[in-house]
């Protein structure tokens, strides 16, 4: 962007015209002595000079010649106050400028001075008097204002706008009458008030009244800076009137081009010129247009003296030291900078070498220490000298000085010659090595003095104390004495401390002089000598003045971090201005640490590692710089948890153990906790660096992770460690521990970086064994340790020392974090989350450099080498470790973020709850007794929570701890029963609502019954079977008929199976919710699961794997689903069927046969009218076809139509699938003489041609296949010659079977022919089974087959022995109905225990025997008809109706009329079936099993106990009986009620309308605390009253309804969408709720009078002083900072046509309107948090307003108003897509919009149908990284095929999202906001 700063023309002609066009009127200035004094005058104005009284009060060395006009103008004025006796204001620019003007004139005119520096933390006791304790007494010494009043002195104060409103009031008396009344009860009077009152009463009685004169010299000089122009509190009007104000601008132009040659002469002028040029166009009103800060003018000097070093140095880098702009602006200011800078033609060099050849040490004669330092710069020599220190200290081991790190350094050096340094970077960049490297270099001791937030002003500087005769007194922070001394004073944690605060040390760096709270100064070296010639005084005597010199090697270099992103120097953040302010500026000297790329990321890690393996690191490097490289803010912001530092520890961990460098990374990054958005950039990260996770195999062995302790050796895995040999055995953890593979786990990781000598951060939820499992850690090592747990209230001071008073003396007792140093313990730190993370950052000190300073004055250092012989430093004990605890960041956990802010300087390990099979042993150890089936159950119900939790549906993270509690419980009162035992646990949750609800819901689920109704068992009705009736026989032998065959071997046809493909295709799995039948009553149904088919999908097979895995297949259109568990894999054939038919206008109907091992997971789906073959792998999403000859045969398919038509299919192909576990099958067609064998693991496939067609073919055994002669059915049986266990199917016989019947006699051959048995058992029933059913011993197998006369036919022997085999029936009254086997009723068998399983409708099953079990037909879609032959009884089990009427149901009965499928189950105990709507059941039928089911439930619901309870108190529930619903009285004054029957809006009581009570007649909310009633008083409400109650609810929401008008069309309507959200709704206010939370938490205000006493205002308690108490409360806003704002939220929704078009498809328009819903449902009461709006985009516009944030919509009605006119859009609108445009269009409103709002957030709502309008992904995924301060997110709401996942692969991450449901959204909206917080 250009800037306008006129026509652009060589620089150095054009200063010269502009040093020709000055030339201001000059003033002199003459002293020259007179009787009475010398007399100064500057131009007109004249002034007496009086000798000072305490001449080491004046300022001194400040004037120097030649002053300029400018200076002597603001002089001049300043003398012209003095003489009219007026007080001055000095208003001017940040910086020296006012104050240097300010102390030239007392030094001129020799007036004595009084400075104090203003800052937040000044009170008035620092301004009149404080108290001392002296030989015992409390005294009052006089402060700076009483001084310089009595004395005559100036008061000068430096920074009015940093002291805090009503402070500097307390000098308005002072300055305006000269008058004031002090503590110690003296009384301040003007001088002519004093004289006269003397002149009348005299010296003594003035004495008695504790009169005190003020002299008439006082004066007060402010200096203070323009507010609001810059941070800080406004001038009090009553204060400001009391001053005469003069603004102090910048010196001209030429006064500072003057000033900068004399300085540096040596310096070419062009080079300067450029340098003033630039920096006063930066302070041009030009600039100041373009909102960039003021560039530091007062620094400029410090650039000549450093261009001076070498006058042919670039520029550019000198300039980035004083205007560090890259630090502190934005991206978009940098470039306006930048372009600035070329415009005066200062331009960017080249790579400039900077190398330090070598340093000479010196020190003179004065003590003085300096070094002469030989370095080459850009090829050049240069010697230059810099202040040093004494002390040799050898460098870092830890240091690893690469290219860039030694140029940083020898300009640091460089730098250091002129004056103090700020060291910038981010964490983990070696800040703290750096500088003390530089330190080394130059031999200088370090004073570490580390800054924390609340750290006061006077903590900086002195501390108060008292001695040993309880005396008070001062002492000196680590920054006096290393101003003493001439050490490095290390300022760590300059960010983090206020800039208010930090104000104190302006006037230390700028002038070297600094006044200290108690009365003492410190004075520059040569102004102290200066002051010491002056006066003839010694060192001593100085010293008793409180005059005390700064070492002139006496340097600071401070530590920091860049301001956040997003972050400028004109915002206020939550505490306080950035850090690196305009204040700022003027006061250091900036260097950055220099980003470090992949080479030199290698360099350091090689040197310090050289043992990491190099393919790890290259890849490990790789990662590192592809997240800093990365361009969206979801992935930059992982680029800090990646810091050099922590890839150095990875590296030890590699090269130690060669661990898998992809834990190592999730580990480091704490990937567990991350934002979805993050862990999913973070894992593509991994994947395309090469990153992989290990291998299940590889993995597997060290699943069982052993620990023991052998011969004092402790071993974890495959760590060992020595046993610590400790004598303190009560400090050495002992708790009850059960292993448990997971925690070993993370012992095993811990115990690696404990060998490393790193300090442990354990993150995770609440309850999952943080504590334990570092005591158990902590008790294997025999490792004492001590505890401390933070919490809100958590000082710096309390952190690290207790202090108190004994005998009047204050006492500080190590607190346990010292006692760990001192004596090599393990310091545990629980709750870390829970202090502000600006206390905690002492850890950060003690674990990063192992410095930190104790209150008392005492410092730790990590070893002897740093005492340097210091008094009070403790060195750490070389065995001292800390293991930090604290709970994972994020809601609903609100504590800080601490991993985000300490978490790079600690070794992370992530405590997760342990897997299901952990859990489940780990319980079992708390509770041996407890049943494993309720173990279970409680597991696998605390998994569900727990995903419900991280999904932001329920806000509670249920964690081991309260498993454990419940199962102890359960340990010791067995008969309570597991639901009881859990209502310990979940009754917190018991008044939630819909939360409520759906944790009800999700406990009935796995067996909980918490709820309001009582347990209860209902098992089906047992009618007794008729006896078993021989009725004939079948036989092998032929009855001589010519007709008959006998003993025909079929020819076989062998080949290989023709395979086309594979095809892939997408492949969907999803986690379903399982819900448990058996939570409130027991029955027969046991879980049931909702597959989510589309409403006109038609369910056609179900079938039962050999794994348990439950598949469904649907025919429209053809999906296969796999259900395992709760896992849910769905294959889509729909489009890819029928290009594999080549035809459309074929309705398949499929059937699944699933494979087993090595085939396991595969399946194969067969079509019943192509005959086609396909085989499935739901591993891979690969499909193939199996071509048989039958399918290339030519056949006819012109009469094919569909099955579900008028007319039958001619050509039906079936396959037998009995035996595909076994990974073969048969292939037959209805009426033709061939059968085909598909072998699908082998590839083979056997064609057997018949004689005759076949019907049906069922296959026995494996070598045994009945079948069934089309047109007769006649039985034959197919015998294959192979063994069962080795089957080539090589050659068979086929053999008659003749059905003889008892009438006619055995060997006859006049039996009637049978019809075609509806099914036949794969294996035999057992012989004991049978016996029973017949009631006489058999030994033989029989096989069982359903008929329609009989409940079960039985044919003995048959085919495993030898003929004639007996037919033995259970004959029915009534034989059911009976139609060809294509449309027979669903059978299953259960041969184990003798079942057999059909599917009846209704009207086949005899309801009348067990009406009195009350069961209803029109519940039940149909009925199981188990007859079981082994209790010899039959029974029917009730099928529930699907939950919507299916719209083809009538097709489903053409398979079952019952409207459901079955099939057995693969354990064989029952059966599974799956209705109409994709509901998926399971049915325990076989008897022993449902008894062992019945036991496990009575110990899930407890055994009943109906003995009375002995009571001694009763209490009415609802305070009286109920006795009719009214609306109750109205009080005008809205007084709380509780009870009481009489008013509205009350609660707990009964009758009246209100919350909480019962038997009102609705709900009424008058705004007060709820008192609820218990359940059951609810329950006792009679039903008349109930009724009424009705009644009157429903005329009183009828008259709202009328109100608001709606009608109950439009109610119901409404009621649709929202009841669907309800619980969505919840759910998101809940996070709103915890955001809000969270923005409310309170502070410490200090320097109170009330609340709890300041630990660090001890002394002044002591002293009487009342503002010692400290106490929580809402902190004030910052001044000038706006107030808190909410958050901006856009929604804009897709409209368009296609939302509904495929809105039947897949419910895309209803899922747009129920997210509008859910939006303004639950944002509504948040305006204070949220401002929302919503607008439409669709073919016609981009822009459709539909809620405007101005009128957000209020009640039920308004709602539905948007809503139809959402849908009514989408029906009439044009079609075409808008959406880039109203995305464009959304960004760019919500960027222009003036309010200052927290975050900007788009939502857009729209399907993935973007390709058909020919939108691109990456135009998409530009458009929301358009506009850097709106953070967008785009949610699918629609998808054809997998387009939404496509969309999502490709867009940014964290900004793209796939709701297919309503129910994921609260938890979408929660990530949202989590990586809008990210990326700020």
């Amino acid at each position: 962007m250009p800037v306008p700063l006129g026509r652009a023309f060589p620089v150095a002609r054009r200063l010269r015209l502009l040093l020709s066009a000055f030339g201001p009127r000059a003033r002199t200035v003459s002293v020259r002595g007179s009787p009475h004094g010398e007399t100064l005058t500057i131009g007109d104005v004249s002034y007496t000079i009086r000798p000072p009284q305490n001449p080491e009060y004046v300022p001194i060395g400040y004037w120097q010649e030649p002053v300029s006009q400018t200076a002597l103008a603001h002089v001049r004025w300043l003398l012209q106050k003095e003489l009219l006796g007026q007080d001055a204001f000095l208003i001017g620019q940040p910086g020296p400028l006012r104050r240097t003007i300010v102390m030239q004139f007392l030094e001129l005119t020799r007036r004595e001075v009084e400075f104090v520096t203003l800052s937040r933390d000044t009170t008035e006791t620092e301004l009149k008097q404080r108290r001392e304790i002296c030989a015992g007494t409390a005294t009052y010494v006089d402060q700076c204002a009483v001084r310089a009043a009595v004395h005559g002195r100036v008061l000068l104060l430096d920074g009015v706008e940093r002291a805090e409103r009503n402070v500097l009031p307390v000098l308005n008396n002072l300055l305006e009458n000269r008058e004031a009344t002090l503590d110690d009860g003296r009384h301040l009077i003007a001088p002519h008030r004093y004289d006269q009152l003397l002149h009348e009463h005299g010296q003594a009685e003035l004495n008695a009244w504790k009169a005190v004169r003020v002299s008439e010299n006082f004066r007060v000089i402010a200096l203070g800076l323009p507010v609001p122009r810059y941070h800080g509190n406004p001038l009090d009007p009553p204060l400001r009137s009391r001053f005469l104000a003069r603004h102090v601008p910048s010196p001209p132009f030429k006064d500072q081009l003057e000033k900068l040659y004399a300085t540096a002469p040596s310096v070419p002028a062009e080079s300067l010129s450029q340098l003033l040029a630039f920096a006063t166009a930066i302070n041009s009103k030009e600039g100041k247009s373009l909102n960039l800060p003021d560039f530091p003018t007062d620094s400029l000097t410090a650039a000549s003296l450093l261009l001076a070093q070498q006058p042919g140095q670039p520029l550019r880098p000198i300039i980035e030291r004083l205007y560090p702009y890259k630090a502190m602006l934005p991206s978009q200011d940098c470039s306006t900078v930048e372009h600035l800078l070329e415009r005066f033609e200062i331009h960017q060099p080249h790579d400039v070498s900077w190398e330090i050849r070598g340093l000479e040490f010196e020190k003179d004669c004065e003590g003085s220490r300096q070094a002469q330092v030989m370095a080459c710069v850009a090829g050049t020599d240069v010697n230059f000298k810099v202040p040093a220190g004494g002390q040799v200290t050898g460098s870092s081991g830890r240091f690893v000085c690469t290219a860039d790190l030694s140029r940083l350094l020898t300009q640091m050096i460089q730098s250091h010659a002129v004056g103090d340094l700020c060291l910038i970077g981010p964490k983990g960049s070696g800040k703290t090595l750096i500088a003390r490297e530089f330190a080394a270099i130059l031999r200088y001791r370090v004073e570490t003095l580390t800054l924390y937030q609340d750290m006061s002003g006077r903590e900086l500087l002195q501390q108060r104390c008292t001695d040993s005769a309880g005396d008070s007194g001062w002492r000196p922070s680590a920054l006096v004495l290393a101003a003493m001394a001439g050490d490095l004073l290390l300022l760590d944690g300059v960010h983090r401390l206020h800039p208010a605060t930090l104000a104190l040390l302006h006037r230390l760096v700028q002038d070297r002089e600094l006044s200290l709270p108690d009365g003492s100064r410190l004075l520059q070296a040569d102004r102290y000598q200066a002051l010491k010639v002056q006066m003839g005084l010694t060192d001593e005597q100085l010293l008793q003045s409180g005059i005390t010199p700064i070492h002139p090697s006496f340097r600071i270099l401070a530590l920091a971090e860049p301001l956040a992103p997003g972050t400028s120097l004109g915002s206020q953040g939550a505490m306080g201005p950035p850090w690196l302010s305009e204040e700022l500026l003027p006061v250091f000297l900036f260097h950055s640490v220099p980003s470090h790329g992949p080479k030199q990321q290698r360099e350091i890690i090689e040197r310090l590692v050289p043992d990491t393996p190099k393919d790890s690191l290259s890849h490990l490097l790789q990662l590192s710089h592809q997240l800093i490289q990365a361009t969206d803010s979801t992935t930059q912001s992982l680029a800090g948890l990646l810091s050099t530092r922590q890839l150095v520890r990875l590296a030890r961990r590699l090269a130690c153990y060669g661990d898998s460098l992809h834990a190592l990374v999730q580990r480091a990054c704490l990937s567990r906790f991350l934002p979805s958005p993050a862990r999913a950039a973070l894992d593509k990260a991994l994947d395309d660096c090469g990153i992989v996770a290990a291998e299940e195999g590889q993995t597997k062995d060290r699943d069982e992770v052993m620990c023991e302790v052998n011969d004092g050796v402790l071993k974890i895995g495959s760590v060992s460690f020595p046993v610590r040999d400790s004598d303190i055995k009560s400090k050495v953890p002992d708790t009850l521990f059960y292993d448990n593979p997971q925690h070993l786990k993370v012992m095993e990781e811990m115990l690696k970086d404990f060998m490393l000598g790193e300090h442990l951060l354990l993150v995770g939820n609440q309850g999952v064994g943080k504590n334990k499992v570092v005591d158990r850690f902590l008790h294997l090592l025999n490792h004492p340790r001590e505890y401390v747990q933070l919490h809100r209230d958590t000082t710096v001071q309390s952190l690290t020392l207790q202090p108190g008073v004994r005998d009047g003396v204050i006492v500080y007792d190590d607190s346990p974090l010292v006692c760990a140093v001192l004596n090599g313990r393990v310091l545990v730190v629980d709750e870390a989350d829970k202090a502000p993370t600006h206390v905690t950052c002492v850890l950060r000190g003690l674990v990063e450099g192992g410095e930190v300073t104790l209150a008392d004055g005492r410092r730790i250092v990590p070893d002897k080498a740093q005492v340097g012989g210091r008094p009070g430093v403790i060195v750490a004990h070389p065995d001292f470790r800390m293991i930090v605890l604290a709970n994972r960041p994020g809601f609903p956990f609100l504590g800080n973020d601490f991993f985000s802010a300490m978490g790079g300087v600690f070794a992370c390990h992530a405590v997760d709850n342990p897997s299901a099979d952990a859990e489940r042993m780990m319980l079992a150890r708390y509770g041996p007794n407890v049943p494993p089936a309720a173990l279970q159950s409680l597991v696998q119900a605390f998994a569900e929570l727990r995903s419900l939790a991280s999904h932001g549906q329920l806000a509670y993270p249920y964690s081991i701890r309260e498993a454990v509690s419940i199962v102890r419980h359960m340990q010791v009162f067995p008969n309570d029963g597991l639901t009881v035992a859990a209502r310990g646990v979940f009754d917190f949750d018991s008044f939630g609502g819909s939360a409520s609800e759906l944790l009800q819901r999700t406990l009935h689920n796995h067996g909980l019954a918490l709820g309001s109704r009582t347990p209860s068992m209902r098992l089906a009705l047992q009618l007794p079977l008729p006896a078993a009736r021989l009725i004939g026989y079948w036989s092998r032998s032929t009855n001589g008929n010519e007709s008959d065959l006998h003993n025909v071997s079929c020819e076989v046809e062998h080949q290989p199976i023709i395979i086309k493909g594979p095809v892939s295709l997408p492949l969907h799995t999803v986690e379903l919710s399982r819900e448990s039948e058996r939570a409130m009553e027991f029955t027969e149904q046991k879980e049931s699961w909702d597959l989510g088919i589309e409403p006109t999908d038609l369910p056609c097979d179900v079938y039962s794997g050999p794994d348990g895995t439950v598949w469904v297949a649907t025919c429209n259109p053809v999906v296969v689903y796999a259900l395992h568990g709760a896992s849910l894999t769905c294959l889509d054939l729909g489009t890819s069927l029928g290009a594999w038919l080549r035809t459309a206008s074929i309705r398949p109907l499929v059937s699944l046969a699933p494979l087993s091992a090595p085939l396991q997971g595969q399946a194969v789906l067969h079509e019943q009218q192509s005959n086609m073959l396909l085989l499935l792998n739901l591993g891979s999403g690969e499909v193939c076809q199996l071509v048989l000859p039958s399918n290339n045969a030519g056949t006819s398919r012109t009469h094919r139509s569909s099955w579900w038509g008028g007319q039958t299919a001619e050509t039906v192909y079936r396959m037998a699938r009995n035996f595909s576990k076994d990974n073969w099958l048969v292939v037959y067609r209805e009426g033709g003489k061939r059968l085909d064998i598909v072998e699908v693991e082998k590839g083979n496939l056997h064609s057997v041609f018949l004689p005759f067609p076949v019907a049906a073919v069922f296959l026995t055994s494996t070598n045994h296949w009945l079948l069934i002669e089309n047109g007769n059915n006649r039985k034959y049986s197919l015998d294959w010659a192979d063994s069962e266990s080795n089957m080539s199917f090589a050659s068979c016989q086929l053999q008659p079977l003749h059905e003889e019947s008892l009438s006619v006699g055995f060997g006859l051959s006049t039996a009637p022919d049978g019809c075609i048995p509806g099914g036949i058992s794969a294996m035999p029933i057992s012989s004991e089974t049978l016996s029973t059913a017949l009631q006489q011993s058999q030994t033989c197998p029989a096989h069982l087959l359903a008929q329609p006369s009989s409940f079960a036919t039985a044919v003995l022997g048959y085919p495993e022995t030898k003929p004639p085999y007996q037919v033995q029936i259970w004959p029915r009254e009534t034989s059911l109905p009976f139609r060809n086997q294509s449309f027979c009723s669903p059978v299953a068998f259960l041969p184990n225990c003798g079942q057999i399983v059909r599917a009846l409708p209704a009207k086949q099953v005899p309801l009348d025997l067990f009406h009195s079990q009350g069961e209803k037909s029109m519940r039940h879609s149909g009925y199981l008809e188990v007859t079981d032959l082994g209790t010899q009884t039959v029974k029917y089990i009730g099928v529930p109706n699907p939950a919507e009427d299916h719209p083809y149901s009538g097709w489903l009965a053409r398979l079952s009329e019952a409207g459901f499928l079955l099939a057995e189950m693969v354990d064989g105990t029952g059966v599974v079936t799956v209705d109409t709507d994709g509901r998926v059941r399971t049915w325990e039928t076989e008897t022993s099993s449902l008894q062992r089911s019945l036991s496990e439930w009575r110990t899930m619901a407890g055994a009943a106990d109906d003995r009375p309870l002995q009571v001694t108190v009763q209490k009415d529930g609802a305070g009286g009986d109920v006795s009719g619903p009214k609306h109750g009285r109205r009080d005008p004054l809205n007084t709380p009620h509780v009870g009481g029957n009489t008013w509205a809006g009350g609660t707990g009581g009964r009758d009246t309308a209100g919350l909480g009570g019962i038997g009102g007649p609705y709900r009424l909310d008058a705004g007060h605390p709820v008192h609820q009633v218990g359940d059951a008083d609810k329950a006792a409400v009679p039903e008349h009253v109930r009724q009424a109650a009705k009644e009157m609810a429903q005329k009183a929401l009828k008259d709202r309804l009328r109100d608001i008008g709606m009608s109950p069309h439009d109610a119901q309507l409404y009621d649709r969408f929202s009841s669907a959200i309800r619980p969505q709704v919840q759910a998101l206010r809940l996070i709103l709720d915890g955001l809000q939370a969270r923005g409310q938490e309170r502070q410490w205000l200090r320097l109170q009078t009330d609340g709890e006493l300041d630990e660090g205002r001890l002394v002044d308690g002591l002293l009487g002083e009342k503002a010692v108490f400290r106490r929580r409360g809402d902190k004030p806003p910052e001044p000038g900072s706006p107030p808190q704002q909410p958050k901006r939220v856009r929604l804009v929704a897709d409209v368009s046509g296609s939302m509904y078009r495929f809105n039947g498809l897949d419910g895309r328009l209803e899922r747009c309107l129920q997210s509008a819903l859910l939006l303004m449902e639950a944002f509504h009461g948040y305006g204070d948090r949220i401002v929302y709006d919503i607008c439409g985009h669709s073919g016609d516009s981009c822009d459709i307003e539909l809620v405007s944030r101005n009128r957000i919509p209020s009640n039920d009605k308004e709602r539905l108003d948007v809503l139809n006119t959402m849908y009514a859009h989408s029906q009439f609108c044009s079609s075409g897509d808008s959406t880039l445009p109203a995305l464009h269009h959304a960004m760019s409103a919500l960027a222009r919009e003036s309010e200052h709002w927290d975050e900007r957030l788009v939502l857009l709502l729209s399907d993935a149908n973007l390709a058909r309008y020919g939108v691109p992904p990456e135009a998409l995924a530009k458009a929301l990284a358009s506009e850097p301060t709106v953070y967008a997110a785009v949610l699918f709401l629609g998808s054809l095929g997998d387009q939404a996942q496509r969309l999502k692969r490709v867009l940014p991450a964290g900004q793209s999202y796939i709701a297919m449901d309503t129910k994921h959204i609260p938890g979408i909206l929660q990530e949202i906001f989590s990586s809008a917080m990210l990326a700020s």
